[in-house]
This record gives structure tokens, C-alpha cells and sequence, in this order.
């Protein structure tokens, strides 16, 4: 363990989805898992899914409580909301890809709202803001290796994905942790929409 992992924790927010559509997006991976066996890539698995509203990165210990009173006054900001998936595509849209990523509607614009709420409130509390644009999605791969990627994006991207809906009543602090079989995830706060904050 370095010492920047016993100061500070890796932190985000974070939309959990439900099991079932967990299973649906499982179940379209393994379909392509099936089709290009031969293809390195290092494949989301089905229980990490979930969607980022917001990288905060790395964060004092310290300072994980106001982080999450700030999520808690962004989550309060806004109602529950309904959100789908139904795009495919990959990064970056020309060239060989890297990652392969599932698209999100969001069609009462309260996603958006979220997302701009927190940033809002973590600007205020001294985090950083996020320059880039916010394109909500699901990672599902990130390619290893150029062979074969083409091909497993294009299957990817024409392929049919029943849309998905469900609806958003939480959002969630997560903590990212690398171990030998990789990162792993575990909840540190979870915030209702329109909810009070409590902890």
C-alpha cells in the first residue's frame, strides 16, 4: 500500500443501475465475448456496472465527509427522473477503438441538472470541476490491442440492444480501490433524490 493510499481515497459519483438491467447488459457482452474470443480487452464485469455522473479522483480521508454533504445538497436539487439505455458505440469514433461504451437517454434533462448541480456544489467546496463536456454512458471494455478491435466494435455498434429503461432515485459516492484482479467498488454514501441527507 503507497502512502497516498492510506491519506486519500479515489472517489466518484455515481448512478447504480438495477439488477435486472445489469443482466441485460450482461448479456449482450457475453454475446460479443463469444463472437471475438481472441480480442484483448479488459471487460467490465456485470456487478461494477454503472453510470458516472462525476470523477472526483483522488480525495483526502479528511475531506470524504464534506464531499458527501455536498452530493447529498446536489441530490436534494433534483426529482427522480427516468433515464435509458438503448445507443452502442465506441471512443474514439474514428481510428481503433478503445472502449466500447453503451449510450444514455435522458430525456427529462435531469440528469444533466444533477450533473451540473454537483458541480456547482463541489466547485463551492474547493474540488475541481470538470472541463470536459458530460456524455453520460456505461463503460462495457476498454481494448488492449488493436487486432480484431475494429471488427468487435463494429459488431458492437450495429448490434441490436433492446432500450433499457429505468428509474434514478439515488445517487451514490462510490470509492474505487485497485486489487490483484483489479479495481473494485464499494458504496460510501448514498443520497436521495429529493432526499435528506443522513449520516
Amino acid at each position: 500500500m503507497s502512502p497516498k493510499d492510506q491519506t486519500c481515497w479515489r472517489v466518484f459519483c455515481a448512478i447504480d443501475l438495477p439488477e435486472e438491467v445489469k443482466s441485460r447488459v450482461a448479456a449482450h457482452v457475453a454475446r460479443l465475448r463469444e463472437a471475438f474470443p481472441r480480442v484483448r480487452a479488459s471487460w467490465e464485469r456485470p456487478e461494477k456496472l454503472h453510470l458516472t455522473v462525476k470523477f472526483v479522483g483522488d480525495v483526502e480521508i479528511a475531506r470524504v465527509e464534506q464531499l458527501s454533504r455536498s452530493a447529498g445538497r446536489a441530490a436534494a436539487s433534483v426529482e427522480p427522473f427516468e433515464l435509458t439505455i438503448a445507443e452502442t458505440g465506441a471512443f474514439p469514433p474514428h481510428g481503433a477503438p478503445r472502449v466500447l461504451w453503451l449510450g444514455v437517454k435522458d430525456d427529462s434533462g435531469r440528469l444533466s441538472s444533477l450533473h451540473h448541480s454537483l458541480e456547482d456544489e463541489y466547485d463551492a467546496a474547493g474540488f475541481k470541476r470538470e472541463t470536459r463536456d458530460f456524455k453520460p454512458h456505461l463503460t462495457l471494455a476498454r481494448l488492449r490491442d488493436p487486432s480484431g478491435t475494429r471488427e468487435l466494435a463494429g459488431a458492437h455498434c450495429e448490434s441490436r440492444f433492446e432500450p433499457q429503461d429505468f428509474k434514478v432515485s439515488e445517487m451514490v459516492v462510490m470509492r474505487s480501490e485497485l486489487g490483484p484482479r483489479g479495481s473494485h467498488y464499494t458504496s460510501v454514501t448514498r443520497h436521495s433524490l429529493l432526499g435528506r441527507f443522513e449520516g
